[in-house]
């Protein structure tokens, strides 16, 4: 139903009186990037150019192919694709055909012109999509892989993609930004299946920023799309009664116009998706904003013509003139604000009128360098007396210019720089386990309990919880008017947190999985002014982190039990397990402008700290994408380089270090260079590396929900000279063993700090000594090695049995004998020296 607004706003429109510009059919037509000439086509052999402002004739190109189907436009000519297959280029100073830009076999559907206007794309009824270079039409590109005719190209404003309507109800997103285009996302689902030779309109028409595409669909809405994922973000909806013919945004992205086989032209505010304005004109099948002006023309299946001076009413005539306007995003990512900026270290500087005062005071200030008692008022000493036209290059203060000078490169920077604070880069704050927003979705919690989603639904969220064991624990779906936007997950229960938003403070939430009494969640208000940056949850505790720099410590069901305020500063994320909380912040800046980044491990019920504002071991430029104890207790970082590391010793103060235990990036599976992916850290357990595998350019995993996969722990260590026969596997062997040896030592050394620091289980204890046995078998086949190498491996073979750890005696005695198989008389002499020492208790003390 209409309303009695929008019928009034449907009579009081001024009507256009329309031009005969084509037989009766399909009609074409478009601006000039500058805005100078209109130009359409249609079914004729003509093709006209209309002068803006003027209300005089227009130039008539009768030397054209008939049946028009497309038509596009530079500021120095335009193309005219035809059913005959051809298109042709026609220059507009001289009105005059240049050239047959190229030729199909079946009929042009549609054309597009990159921005630079020196690519034109050619849509024909064949299955694959030109792009020609304009001055050299033998450089062609081929956008292939479509299974139907496309009947729509639409580049994006910086020419690096074109969306690809296809008849198949399909659109498909090229990148140019390789030698062979190739498809970068499919968007399913969005159009409706359309023959290319229909009136009605499938075309993808991108946002002025850039950011997003609409599409009609086919409940008759206008979708927009962001292009940087393929997700579908605000809708124009319940406007038209009948299918979309035509669309197109104004050029600052603040309007859109549709028009529709219900005979209306509607007119669409960008951010509020409310119909502003109605228009009776039937079968509009093309529209075009003029570039600059208040100016809408469309043409209509009749061949006419509309030229709509003043468009825009005096009440939308502002939202035309504002600048560039973003496209309609749920939940856009320019306009919301992470809370991770840094406010200036100072506040600028005040300038003087005097050009030598603004510089007195920086490092390089004359002023500076000898003293006031230095620095006189004697600035007009220079003198024209030797005729060399000094003094026609002395600037007001009797100082002689630096006109006569070449700029050096960086000079005005760094004098800018000094009027400028200095902004530290750092590392940003982050919740583990969690994604950004995609589209109205994303993902809270991601471990291998189960995950947490949420749906932006407008008004409130729908959150859902699922189990990926669901024998011990019941999937949960609920309703959230609060709007939460952190979540943890364990078998104990869920937490969740959420902004402060409309005067309310920032909330935790607890609910508990299990309960012997009628209620035991819980959720609690954050003082006013804190926003919550991380929280993480454990067998005992709830840690949640401020953006003040407070933790505050919570038992599991509410009762606070420790705030105080982390040293490193601004905070960036945490982590718990059991008693021990890890925090991570900023701390001081490095030599390269970017802070360094500090953890922290305390026991909270013992009161005890493990390891003080440590470093986190990063290489240049990385960033922690997820941290996370392992099933063992053992913190576990992985960087942006792809790099799984777990900390050693970090119960014991000062001794922690980082060891990685795994670089992707070295995995087997991408070795030949044929796979693109990359790997979403979800946990550590049974020494193995649970991740979701990403492909392509995906940097977050999204829906449906992503398997898990595992990948055993490897240590990058040093590998050997390659063989000169790469099929030959014993000489691949050492290596292979030599990280044998590393791996097994960590992991032993891991289990070692576990038992030693805890109350052990007899399985632990009983673990432990196979640990040991397992670092032993590394080394006793790795001297199996060295040994069958030949007689000039002995000393590293002695080496090699040296660093057995069993006292038993049994694996020397063993090394013994595996020398003795291969003959290595004099090597199994020194391994029985060496035990008979061990036995009694000598060391060896070189």
């Amino acid at each position: 139903m209409i309303s009695l607004k929008d019928a009034m706003a449907t009579v009081t429109q001024q009507r256009v009186r329309g031009r005969p510009a084509h037989p009766s059919g399909p009609t074409f037509l478009t601006y000039t990037p500058n805005g100078k000439q209109l130009v359409t086509a249609g079914s004729n052999n003509v093709v006209r150019v209309y002068e803006t402002g003027s209300d005089g004739e227009p130039t008539n190109l009768d030397d054209c192919q008939e049946n028009n189907t497309a038509i596009a436009a530079t500021n120095d000519f335009f193309l005219a694709g035809s059913e005959d297959g051809t298109v042709c280029m026609y220059l507009l100073d001289t009105f005059t055909y240049e050239k047959m830009l190229t030729r199909c076999t079946l009929p042009i559907r549609d054309i597009a012109l990159s921005p630079d206007g020196q690519w034109a794309a050619v849509a024909s009824d064949e299955l694959e999509v030109k792009v020609v270079n304009i001055a050299d039409t033998y450089r062609v590109l081929y956008l292939r892989g479509l299974p139907k005719p496309a009947k729509h190209l639409s580049y994006d404003p910086s020419g690096t993609y074109i969306a690809v309507s296809c008849t198949d109800g399909i659109v498909y997103l090229y990148s140019l930004s390789t030698e062979e285009p190739e498809i970068v996302r499919k968007i399913d689902g969005l159009i409706r299946t359309l023959e290319t030779e229909s009136e009605l309109s499938s075309r993808a028409v991108w946002h002025p920023d850039g950011r997003a595409f609409a599409a009609p669909t086919a409940p008759r809405d206008i979708q927009v799309v962001s292009s940087g994922d393929g997700e579908r973000q605000r809708a124009f909806s319940g406007g038209h009664m009948g299918d979309v013919t035509a669309l197109a945004w104004s050029p600052n992205g603040a309007l859109l116009i549709t028009a529709a086989s219900d005979r209306k032209i509607l007119l669409w505010d960008t951010k509020t998706q409310k119909v502003l304005a109605r228009y009776d004109y039937p079968n509009v099948i093309n529209m075009a904003w003029h570039p600059h002006e208040n100016i809408v023309s469309f043409a209509t299946s009749d061949g006419e013509l509309f030229i709509y001076q003043n468009f825009l009413q005096s009440d939308t005539v502002p939202l035309l003139e504002k600048t560039l306007q973003p496209a309609p995003f749920i939940r856009d990512p320019l306009a919301e604000t992470s809370g991770n900026l840094r406010k200036p270290l100072t506040s600028g500087v005040k300038h003087s009128a005097d050009p030598r005062a603004n510089r007195r005071g920086t490092p390089d200030s004359l002023d500076d360098i000898l003293g006031p008692d230095l620095v006189g008022d004697e600035d007009d000493f220079v003198s024209d007396d030797d005729g060399a036209g000094y003094l026609g290059e002395v600037n007001g203060y009797g100082k002689r210019s630096n006109g006569h000078l070449d700029a050096i490169d960086g000079f005005d920077h760094k004098r800018r720089a000094i009027h400028q604070p200095f902004q530290p880069t750092i590392h940003h704050s982050f919740q583990p386990g969690s994604t950004p927003w995609r589209g109205n979705r994303k993902y809270l919690c991601l471990n291998l309990t189960g995950f947490v989603w949420t749906v932006d639904q407008d008004t409130h969220h729908t959150v859902t919880v699922e189990f990926y064991d669901r024998e011990f624990h019941r999937d949960f779906h609920f309703t959230d008017p609060y709007l939460y936007d952190k979540a943890c997950l364990n078998e104990n229960g869920t937490l969740f947190s959420c902004p402060p938003a409309n005067g309310t403070p920032a909330m935790v939430f607890y609910r508990p999985h299990e309960t012997w009494t009628t209620r035991a969640d819980w959720r609690t208000q954050l003082p006013a002014g804190e926003d919550v940056t991380s929280i993480s949850l454990s067998d005992s505790f709830i840690v949640v982190i401020t953006s003040a720099d407070y933790v505050r410590v919570f038992t599991l069901y509410g009762t606070p039990f420790r705030v105080y305020r982390q040293k490193s500063s601004p905070s960036v994320t945490c982590a718990s397990w059991r008693d021990y909380i890890l925090t991570m912040g900023n701390g001081p800046v490095g030599g390269d402008g970017s802070t360094k980044l500090l953890y922290t491990i305390e026991n909270i019920k013992r009161d005890e700290i493990c390891q003080s504002e440590d470093i986190v071991a990063l290489t240049e430029g990385a960033k922690v994408k997820n941290v996370f104890f392992s099933n063992n207790g053992d913190p576990c970082i992985y960087d942006s380089t792809g790099v799984l590391l777990v900390l050693q010793h970090w119960r014991t103060p000062g001794q922690a270090r980082w060891v990685p235990v795994l670089d992707t990036k070295r995995l087997e599976r991408l070795a030949a260079g044929k796979k693109e992916e990359t790997y979403w850290p979800v946990a550590v357990a049974q020494e193995k590396f649970h991740c979701i595998i990403l492909k392509g350019e995906d940097q977050y995993p999204y829906f449906p929900k992503p398997l898990l996969s595992e990948f055993d722990f490897k240590i990058p260590c040093s590998t050997s000279t390659p063989p000169e026969d790469p099929e030959n596997s014993k000489a691949l062997e050492g290596p292979k063993l030599e990280e044998s040896f590393v791996r097994s030592s960590l992991l032993l050394s891991l289990l070692e700090d576990l038992v030693t620091s805890t109350n052990a289980t007899h399985t632990q204890r009983t673990e432990l000594s196979h640990r040991e046995i397992e670092a032993d078998k590394a080394l006793l086949q790795l001297l199996n090695v060295e040994c069958r190498e030949g007689e000039e491996r002995g000393m590293k073979a002695l080496e090699i049995v040296g660093l057995m750890r069993d006292r038993s005696g049994k694996m020397v005695e063993a090394a013994g004998k595996v020398a003795g198989r291969y003959g290595r008389t004099v090597l199994q002499e020194k391994i029985a020296d060496l035990a008979e020492r061990r036995l009694v208790g000598i060391e060896d003390e070189e």
